[in-house]
């Protein structure tokens, strides 16, 4: 049996698919990693400087500025068939480490964002989310003054996960429980190396549960895999995830 179809076997006997996704399942639809994302105005800027509540502190108009512009390009990007297909499926959740909204717009609705969105704000110092629109910009900017928490007077921040921050506790726990309690477990674009979130793959693997992954090269998580299938996510998941079942809850 191939390693395609011995995948394909584990996700059609589950009840319940929990997938996990990080980068390379957005890689797919060509939206900008940190490093593509440094163009013109941002072409010398360290991204690790870009990602840390005390550099917040420092500059935060600049810091809002770029994660304006890369809320812009996830915005520009489309799903790919990957994110459709997980979609479709009737018997899947998601669990993401992506900050875009790619799985959204593909229509999964059951999704996890453990290390926050690129679209969701909120205060730096009460930590109220801030509803209010805020407009993108049609290309970089050098800075952007945040708006004021209309509770506190605080900078509006983006609600994404910085380095150094824990991440949501509710996202977490959720994701903890998903792990334990899904018949199969599919990792699609994660090299498994930032923490906690690739810890969590290791709580199904001690549950039991079976696990594929889909990833064009081996990764750290690969030993925990029963099948690891060597392919991208747009051209592999699709082929894997089943459309309907009658095993679905």
């Amino acid at each position: 049996m191939s390693d395609l179809n011995e995948a394909r076997a584990i996700l059609d006997n589950a009840r319940h698919i929990e997938v996990f996704t990080g980068a390379g399942m957005s890689a797919d639809s060509g939206i900008a990693t940190y490093r593509d994302a440094q163009t013109g105005l941002w072409e010398n800027v360290d991204p690790q400087a870009m990602a840390s509540i005390d550099a917040w502190r420092i500059d935060p108009e600049t810091m809002f500025a770029w994660y304006l512009w890369r809320a812009h390009l996830a915005q520009q990007a489309e799903p790919n068939a990957g994110h459709f297909a997980i979609a479709r499926c009737p018997k899947t959740s998601v669990t993401t480490q992506n900050i875009d909204n790619l799985h959204e717009r593909a229509g999964s609705h059951n999704v996890v964002h453990l290390h926050g969105s690129l679209f969701e704000f909120r205060c730096s110092e009460c930590g109220r989310p801030y509803t209010a629109p805020i407009e993108l910009p049609e290309g970089p900017v050098e800075a952007i003054t945040p708006p004021a928490c209309p509770e506190c007077g605080g900078a509006v921040r983006p609600g994404v996960v910085w380095f150094g921050e824990a991440l949501p506790d509710d996202a977490w726990a959720e994701a903890e429980r998903r792990m334990k309690t899904a018949d199969a477990l599919l990792i699609v674009g994660t090299s498994g190396v930032v923490y906690p979130a690739a810890g969590l793959p290791l709580i199904a693997h001690a549950n039991g549960v079976p696990i594929v992954e889909v990833t064009p090269m081996r990764t750290d998580l690969s030993h925990l895999a029963d099948v690891v299938v060597e392919d991208t996510a747009a051209r592999a998941v699709p082929q894997l995830i089943p459309t309907s079942s009658p095993a679905a809850q």
